[in-house]
């Protein structure tokens, strides 16, 4: 367990450095802000496992929020790419 903490932890500071400056100010600021509108697609950072969202004018928890409106597009498919290895990666059979 304590190893897929650490894992997950690292994974959210791998993301994180993908950002720009501005990318992590766009963020910050959406941590603030109104819960993402219908259909816009995000990542949960507590829950990155679970792939992306869409908000469906339920709440949600805006502090572990990474709205793909706040990056560039290059960064979200960055992102995308970078959870697809790490996926691939944690689900290969022990050798």
């Amino acid at each position: 367990m304590q190893n897929e903490k650490r894992a997950a932890y690292i994974t959210r500071e791998e993301i994180l450095d993908l950002l720009s400056a501005e990318e992590v100010a766009r963020v910050s600021t959406a941590e603030t802000a109104d819960a993402p509108g219908h259909g816009e697609e995000y990542l949960d950072m507590k829950q990155l496992g679970e792939g992306v969202r869409r908000a469906d004018g339920l709440s949600v928890p805006m502090g572990f929020v990474l709205p793909r409106s706040a990056l560039r597009g290059d960064t979200w498919r960055k992102i995308l790419a970078h959870l697809a290895a790490r996926t691939a990666l944690t689900s290969e059979p022990d050798a």
